[in-house]
């Protein structure tokens, strides 16, 4: 699963990074983005805008949004079978804007779980496949919500985890960010292992275990 990312970049470096995206909004500095809280999504909207949904998707059926805490990931096998996310796929795909994730590695001899941070070699922001929702309250709230999807690790992420969320290179942009409705299996296409050859991945601070530790120093080298 995906359970914790960062999106360190300033607004300058996503305009690199993302050139054809419009962002007006705010980009605080975030090294320890976690379940529920607001993250940078591009919904397939036509707009190329940047927004933030909240993380953790609530299906428009649900009667209780409080579902979306264990809706942070959509397995990319499963998309086009699961009920909760089948329609989003469908219809609602998005971006989700990150320079980094992390993983729990388990190494003989210890007990706690080893942090990892995985990146991309050029160290630049990058975008995971994501679905979102729109869902209403009887009272008329409206939140807006999304889910990574996850696929299964490429050699790299084999050693620290069995899934990885599914990092869209550059090129795939415009068909997950088409409005209408794509052949499912051109979108299943997209959702495979990013080339471990790209990426890196290293030990970091036991402090990214605290959701409230959101700071430089969760991503300080591991010395224990």
């Amino acid at each position: 699963m995906c359970g914790r990312f960062t999106l360190t970049a300033d607004p300058e470096q996503l305009r690199q990074a993302f050139s054809w995206l419009g962002i007006s909004h705010d980009t605080t500095p975030r090294y320890n983005i976690a379940p529920t809280q607001p993250v940078a999504v591009v919904p397939n909207d036509g707009k190329n805008q940047l927004d933030y949904y909240l993380w953790g998707l609530i299906p428009s059926w649900a009667k209780d949004p409080q579902i979306g805490s264990r809706m942070i990931n959509a397995r990319a096998e499963t998309l086009a079978e699961k009920p909760s996310f089948r329609s989003a796929f469908r219809r609602r795909r998005c971006l989700i804007l990150a320079d980094g994730f992390f993983e729990w590695q388990q190494v003989p001899g210890r007990k706690a779980k080893l942090p990892m941070y995985i990146q991309l070699n050029s160290q630049q922001p990058f975008a995971f496949a994501g679905l979102w929702e729109s869902w209403h309250s009887p009272d008329g709230l409206r939140i807006l919500s999304c889910t990574i999807i996850t696929t299964q690790p490429n050699e790299l992420m084999q050693g620290i985890h069995n899934r990885m969320p599914v990092i869209l290179p550059p090129e795939a942009y415009p068909l997950w960010l088409d409005p209408g409705e794509p052949a499912a299996s051109a979108l299943q296409e997209l959702l495979r292992p990013y080339p471990a050859g790209e990426m890196q991945a290293r030990p970091v601070s036991y402090q990214v275990n605290n959701p409230a530790n959101d700071s430089p120093e969760c991503l300080a080298p591991n010395e224990q």
